[in-house]
């Protein structure tokens, strides 16, 4: 089994950390890379819906997981006492991976790409926030006049998205490699 590579994914809110996510994701699954991503969320997720067998079996029934089997697909709900790290959690749920694509844990020591939007109103992360740990790999934005020290794309260039693959995975961190 090949070493995973993490890259994580960064922006402020509404700048489309998401919609980048599952674009580069496709990407890379396209080239026949095995693609797993992590979020890290803020309220609890809304993975099940109440009344169904397992929202019961975890809800009512209390238990400490529950694991959901069906055609071609498999869901894990797991009951936490604290908030793990995302190295933890990769090296615990998705080794198997080639890539790993985080969202969020910006204060985490994983190199960074940042979606940023000018019309946010606000600048980006990467100029702004200099005690969030690196490296940066990249910005996509649709700021024609971004300019910082690492790779620009923008939205408007041709074949933006196959080049970000490439150089998320040569600016991606081994998951032996991390803390």
């Amino acid at each position: 089994m090949a070493d995973p590579r993490l890259i994580g994914i960064v922006g402020r809110k509404n700048a489309g950390k998401t919609t980048l996510l599952v674009a580069l994701s496709a990407a890379l699954a396209r080239r026949g890379t095995r693609v797993a991503t992590l979020k890290h969320g803020h309220h609890p997720a809304a993975a099940d819906r109440e009344g169904k067998d397992t929202w019961r079996h975890y809800h009512e029934g209390k238990a400490v997981k529950v694991l959901i089997e069906s055609p071609g697909e498999r869901v894990l709900f797991e009951r936490t006492e604290e908030e793990s790290d995302p190295f933890t959690l990769a090296r615990r749920y998705l080794a198997e991976a080639d890539v790993i694509l985080i969202e969020g844990f910006k204060r985490f020591p994983i190199p960074k790409i940042e979606v940023h939007r000018k019309s946010l109103g606000q600048p980006p992360l990467i100029t702004t926030d200099p005690d969030l740990p690196g490296p940066w790999v990249a910005v996509v934005t649709d700021d024609a006049s971004l300019r910082v020290p690492c790779s620009v794309f923008r939205f408007s260039d041709t074949s933006w998205l196959q080049m970000l693959s490439s150089v998320a995975l040569d600016g991606s961190l081994a998951l032996s490699d991390a803390p």
